[in-house]
């Protein structure tokens, strides 16, 4: 059944455009501007959505995107979008559409049954079961597989949102009519102005709330044309401002992308959002606010009910029922909830009257009843004074809902403002506003279209006089109401509840009572206990509601209890958009091309890429990785460390900078030689370590991890301006590649290409020298992280790739291997040596890694010291160990029944470590790894691991190192 009106004036829709879509397996069909809600409510529909908790069927409530009842998951061309907002998202052709958080579809949602356990799932109630240690992880999965909106399509292609930044002398956030207004007057003064809003087009409640006339629709046109004629106004629509930061940084959403305004001045006209009644079964499909059967009168042409009663107490629900008579709409009765009308409704009222419309005053709503397709089909109320007091029924198909409002003010809470609460509107009014903030229209507490053109043209007059264009204007008060937009207390209990106070968690009036007789008696214990307000429509139209029934309970004004804290983001923002496009860069080394042309396999290493591996034609990953830790324990292999972390430091201060920094001695360093170093924090935790060599008196050379070169640098900057040191820091990661060769035969490849002396004697194992490589000059440093005969040799950028290929030419007689990062933790595996940051984690101390020797406890001070003087002193939290197989399990490691990183090693059940690292040595030809572990665990011969599928199986502890105990093989001469 079509609910499409003839031509409206001001209509969003292209009639000329038809727009075909499926909606849970029906085929539809609407007009190029609708919105998904209009279109299908225009095909009929009554029933948009099911909702959270109890999957009871909903319908269309705010029409704007302001609530959970109609969200959708979308199935198009380039894959699943979900939890659209149907309200505010436009329907394209062929677009399956089907309602988010059913199981077996929208008209026979099987989980329909939670409605009738409702009395056995009270508020709170996952808080008080469900947790024991034996059936919590099965609440767990039941819960995770009952409970979600929407679902992610992992195979959507990615979707660029850049960010882009503005700057204005003015930002007026929100086009309705007093945003319009005050856009214009600070345009007129000069300013250049930046006007947003959430809609498609501007223009706010002056275009939908028309009281029947045409008046206040024409006068805004009149202001959105002008608006858009001035050179000194730039309009974004279909843009909303989710944040406010410190110095009027605001962050504005738009469909494409991420928009970070900063601006001299801040106005804030964003209106108020229409609030819900609440009574029982107000969430009935066909309950609704007025606004938004408003908005589809006048935006899409679209009549939501046939027969309809307005709910109401303000005159804003007055004009509704004059726009319904206007449309054809049969209007049962006005019911008012007042005793009387108001001053601004008197004039409706008596037109209302004269057109045959019967009023009830001093209404109270009993009940919404469903009819057999969920929707309501009829009202039931009381009444004690209009044309028939006492108790009626009233047969419809919706109700209007116009109660009053609360202020869109959650920006201006960010902002800092402070609030009041005004009698005269019942609602929070802005008493004090930081500089350069100013607040107008219904967000201020002025209502009539009149009022709120005035209360813009001063704000916007004010915003630019105070950053000097014009003359500068005083702030006016805000004009006083002359009738209350707003009831006091719009919520009827029922004895058997449904009466729904925050659509988006299904909570009912009792639901927060209870919460309250818990002891959750404050609005910030109340929202986290009954998580009213922490749904995706973040308490719109609930909390609100929710404080006044929290005053009720406690006997205390309203105005002091006050609202709970509005924090960014205030309005449902797409991932996508805090995303943003990518900017982190993806750094490449000197080598890159060379790598590729070998078939280098990619893996991310901080923010740089590297070989995992090579592959090999006709070889599996684990065969390639296992034939490069074969080449460099038996030949000689090479491999691209370039993304170290390469720092120089010089100065007659450099040796203290360098004792203070790490653990290890460095003043008596010798010049031509390096030294381990490890870094602590202050905790005595383990964050980073390298290798640290003395090129000269006052001149140091000392490399960090890949992650951390940047953060160490700056880092290291700061503690020498702290310590009054005056060294020179130089970072050369960028400047320098570097390459490990490594193996037996390393020290006759790199014989062929320098005349440096690499015997023994002349360069002894962790010496460090200056020498030209292939022509390039180098620094080469004989250090063994994988546990051979070894050189790094660190050379200009520019000379990287001339060395590498020198290198693996002439050591091709020797059947040299690139290697790449899995070869290189397994060989530093076989050693025994650690990996910070796999390892360890974030409370690793260093006495827990077995390195007293890397400790200089004597030394006057080093980072950290004081901490491990306190923790020498305490039992041990963890130790690593290492570990094997028993040989009598190699059968089972082939069947995959090895351990992983991050399983779990069990006492009694209980967990008392975790794997740090484990794999299969192509030298030893078994399973080894690493573990932290409690030192009682430590100190027995085996360890129970978790594996997957909760499988368990025993390891053996074994003494690390695996391989080389006693470090021959990187310290002596040419073993071939």
């Amino acid at each position: 059944m079509s609910r499409r009106l003839p031509h409206v004036q001001g209509e969003r829709i292209d009639r000329g455009n038809t727009v075909e879509f499926t909606f849970e397996g029906r085929r539809l069909q609407g007009y190029r501007g609708d919105t998904i809600s209009s279109a299908l409510v225009a095909s009929g529909a009554r029933v948009l959505g099911r909702s959270f908790k109890y999957h009871r069927p909903r319908g269309l409530l705010s029409a704007a995107g302001h609530d959970v009842n109609a969200l959708m998951q979308v199935r198009r061309e380039d894959g699943s979008v979900p939890n659209v907002r149907a309200d505010v998202v436009q329907v394209a052709a062929d677009w399956d559409i089907n309602a988010v958080n059913t199981r077996g579809g929208l008209a026979r949602d099987r989980l329909a049954i939670f409605n009738r356990l409702a009395p056995f799932l009270p508020v709170g109630f996952y808080y008080k079961a469900f947790h024991s240690k034996r059936w919590f992880p099965r609440w767990e999965r039941m819960f995770r597989n009952l409970t979600g909106l929407g679902e992610v399509d992992l195979r959507a292609p990615h979707r660029s949102t850049p960010k882009r930044y503005e700057f204005c002398d003015v930002l007026v956030i929100g086009a309705g009519p007093s945003g319009l207004a005050a856009a214009l007057a600070a345009a007129e003064q000069g300013a250049s102005v930046l006007l947003v809003d959430e809609n498609s087009s501007a223009g706010g409640s002056g275009l939908y709330a028309r009281g029947g006339a045409t008046q206040f629709a024409q006068q805004t046109e009149a202001l959105i044309a002008t608006a858009q004629g001035n050179p000194r106004i730039r309009l974004l629509t279909s843009t909303y401002a989710a944040c406010y930061y410190a110095d009027h940084w605001v962050a504005l959403v738009s469909p494409e992308c991420l928009v970070k305004v900063r601006a001299r001045g801040v106005i804030v006209a964003q209106g108020a959002y229409e609030q819900p009644a609440v009574f029982r079964g107000n969430d009935l499909p066909g309950v609704m606010l007025a606004s938004a059967a408003q908005r589809m009168l006048y935006h899409y042409a679209v009549v939501t009910a046939r027969r309809v009663a307005v709910l109401t107490s303000n005159s804003e629900g007055y004009a509704a029922a004059l726009d319904a008579l206007a449309h054809g709409v049969e209007l049962a009765a006005v019911l008012d909830l007042r005793l009387e009308a108001g001053v601004d409704s008197t004039a409706a009222a008596q037109e209302l009257v004269r057109r045959g419309v019967p009023i009830h005053y001093g209404v109270k709503p009993i009940e919404a009843v469903a009819g057999a397709d969920g929707g309501v089909a009829s009202l039931v109320f009381e009444s004690t004074a209009g044309v028939a007091p006492g108790k009626h029924t009233l047969d419809l198909d919706s109700v209007w809902m116009s109660v009053g409002f609360a202020p869109a003010n959650a920006l201006l809470h960010q902002a800092d403002a402070r609030m009041s609460y005004e009698r005269s509107t019942e609602q929070f009014v802005p008493q004090t506003l930081p500089p350069g903030i100013y607040a107008c229209g219904k967000v201020n507490g002025v209502y009539s279209f009149a009022d709120r053109l005035e209360d813009g043209r001063n704000a916007g007059a004010c915003a630019a006089g105070q950053i000097g264009f014009g003359i500068a204007v005083e702030r006016r008060a805000a004009i006083a109401a002359r009738e209350c937009p707003t009831h006091p207390y719009p919520v009827f209990p029922h004895p058997r509840g449904k009466e729904f106070v925050d659509f988006d968690e299904d909570l009912q009036v009792k639901d927060l009572r209870n919460a309250c007789q818990e002891g959750f008696d404050s609005s910030e214990l109340l929202k986290r206990f009954s998580t009213v307000g922490m749904g995706p429509s973040q308490g719109k139209h609930s909390n609100m509601n929710a404080l006044r029934i929290l005053a009720n309970v406690r006997g205390e004004p309203i105005e002091r209890l006050g609202p709970t804290t509005a924090r960014p983001m205030f309005h449902p923002v797409p991932l996508a958009h805090l995303a943003g496009r990518g900017f982190t860069p993806e750094r490449r080394t000197a080598l890159d091309s060379d790598h590729e042309a070998r078939g280098a396999v990619w893996m991310p290493a901080g923010n740089w890429r590297r070989p995992e591996y090579y592959a090999i034609a006709g070889k599996s990953r684990e065969q390639a990785i296992a034939d490069e830790v074969r080449a460099v324990r038996a030949r000689v292999g090479m491999i691209d460390v370039g993304t170290l972390g390469k720092i120089e430091v010089h100065g007659p201060h450099a040796a203290q900078f360098l004792e203070r920094l790490y653990t290890a001695r460095f003043a008596n360093l010798k010049v031509g030689m390096t030294r381990y170093g490890l870094l602590l924090d202050e905790a005595g935790v383990v964050v980073d370590d390298g290798v640290i060599g003395r090129l000269g008196e006052q001149a140091f050379y000392f490399t960090t991890t890949t992650g951390n070169s940047a953060t160490l640098f700056r880092e290291f900057g700061r503690l020498a301006t702290s310590w009054d040191l005056p060294v020179g820091l130089v970072n050369l990661t960028g400047h320098y590649a570097a390459l490990n060769l490594a193996g037996p035969a390393s020290r006759a490849v790199l014989r062929e290409h320098t005349e440096l002396d690499l015997a023994d004697v002349a360069f002894p194992y962790l010496g460090v020298r200056e020498a030209q490589v292939a022509g390039a000059p180098c620094r080469i440093m004989r250090v063994g992280f994988v546990g051979e005969l070894g050189y790094e040799i660190h050379v200009p950028f520019q000379h990287a790739a001339d060395v590498w290929r020198a290198l693996l030419a002439s050591g091709s007689r020797f059947q040299i291997q690139p290697f790449g990062v899995e070869a290189q933790r397994m060989l530093r595996l076989e050693k025994g040596h650690v990996i910070v940051g796999q390892d360890t984690d974030g409370i690793t101390n260093a006495l827990e890694i077995g390195m007293p020797w890397a400790i200089k406890m004597d030394k006057p001070f080093f980072i950290g010291q004081r901490s491990l003087r306190v923790l020498a002193k305490q039992p041990r939290r963890q130790t690593l160990v290492g570990f094997t197989l028993p040989s009598s399990d190699e059968a089972s490691v082939q069947a995959r029944r090895r351990p992983k990183e991050c399983h779990l090693v069990l006492d009694g059940g209980q967990i008392a470590g975790r794997v740090t690292s484990v794999g299969w040595s192509p030298t030893l030809a078994r399973c080894i790894g690493l573990g932290l572990v409690t030192p009682q665990v430590a100190l027995r011969k085996h360890l129970r691991v978790r594996i997957d599928r909760g499988e368990e199986i025993d390891v053996e502890v074994v003494q690390a190192p695996f391989y080389d105990p006693s470090g021959e093989r990187q310290r002596v001469g040419d073993p071939l």
